[in-house]
């Protein structure tokens, strides 16, 4: 009180502030809504609502609580807005491995459509660790995610089958959706979306494509016989040599990792094991990287001696010399479409539930006809 009896109208007191935000042992603490506000003056109703904005406060009122929200760096309790319903939840990105340069173009994607809708998009990699991926999921559950988008082949056993029911069956529970990008849809009617793209017609313009141009003798080097997109790519590759009344040979089918050693090694290796062939369909453009080098290392030319074909049509495939024919995967529009999807059924608009996006065989420089 002053001394004529009214009542002070001084600011509270900072340093007061700053001691009450110490905890039991003298440490800082991270500010509450109770400290702003004691800092601005008012009961902590008043601060709810001026932050909620769904009650009018006076500008007065609404400055002294911004001034002391910024003086005390005070963060909203994002999952409490969550779970009141005030805020909309993110869209959770789990990727077997986020250095890639195809998986890195759907996280753009998943990124770019997130933002548009007012989103916070989170990336995280399980590398190849289901255990870790039943804790991400799980995590994103907990965190309210409003779609958690599982994106790259799988092995499509009965336990996955189990493990991709939990989770579908359980974000719905919880208001959320489960995303597969690039796999295959599930069985059984579960509460899932599904965004594919054409994996065997694309292997099969690839390997189509060095047919036609009189190649009769083509190297497949695929993926991993165990993942989904190598068992399609596959069956793409073998469409064609039906569609041309070609017997398939054994030697000419190597599966293996969707990286540049490996292309590296097996290209390698079939040239050392005198394995003919005048023509290689690469089963991604990091794989037919790795060809070109150990074609390079043999002293052979592309396309002169050997024509090449990748998969995926990352940026550098372009650039390469020779520039690369590749099958192009809209790997952003995947992206962009997941999300679309999954937040048009957790906001009960209705929508497609499994969409398989088309590929395109980009012509460039690496093919031409066999030598007589």
């Amino acid at each position: 009180m002053t001394a004529n009896g009214h009542a002070s109208s001084a600011a509270p007191d900072p340093s007061a502030a700053k001691r009450r935000r110490k905890n039991s042992v003298g440490e800082e603490r991270p500010s509450t809504i109770r400290d702003v506000a004691e800092r601005a003056g008012v009961s902590v109703a008043t601060v709810s609502r001026a932050l909620a904005g769904n009650y009018p406060v006076s500008a007065a009122t609404r400055k002294r609580i911004t001034d002391a929200v910024e003086s005390l760096h005070y963060v909203v309790n994002v999952h409490a807005k969550a779970l009141s319903g005030r805020v909309a939840g993110p869209v959770a990105l789990v990727l077997r491995d986020i250095t890639g340069p195809s998986l890195a173009h759907v996280a753009a994607g998943v990124e770019q459509e997130a933002a548009l809708r007012g989103r916070l998009s989170l990336v995280c990699a399980t590398h190849g660790d289901s255990a870790r991926e039943d804790d991400l999921v799980q995590l994103m559950r907990e965190q309210h995610a409003a779609a958690v988008v599982l994106v790259g082949g799988a092995v499509q056993d009965e336990a996955y089958f189990q493990r991709m029911a939990g989770y579908a069956r359980a974000l719905d529970a919880a208001g959320s959706r489960l995303v597969l990008v690039g796999r295959p849809p599930l069985p059984g009617g579960l509460p899932v979306t599904v965004v594919d793209y054409d994996n065997r017609g694309g292997a099969f313009q690839a390997a189509d494509h060095l047919l036609v141009q009189g190649h009769r003798r083509v190297l497949f080097l695929g993926g991993d016989p165990q993942l989904s997109t190598g068992v399609q790519r596959r069956e793409g590759y073998l469409h064609a040599l039906r569609a041309h009344d070609l017997q398939y040979t054994r030697e000419l089918d190597v599966p293996g990792l969707y990286t540049r050693v490996s292309g590296y090694q097996r290209t390698r290796d079939a040239l050392r094991a005198g394995v003919d062939f005048t023509g290689i369909v690469a089963g991604t453009d990091m794989v037919a990287l790795g060809a070109l080098a150990a074609l390079r290392d043999a002293g052979l030319r592309v396309p002169e001696d050997i024509s090449l074909v990748g998969f995926d049509d990352v940026p550098f495939a372009a650039d390469l010399s020779p520039s690369l024919t590749s099958v192009r995967v809209p790997y952003e529009d995947l992206g962009r479409t997941a999300v679309r999807l999954a937040l048009e059924r957790t906001e009960r608009i209705s929508g497609d539930d499994h969409i398989v996006l088309s590929t395109q065989l980009v012509i460039r420089q690496s093919v031409r006809p066999p030598r007589p």
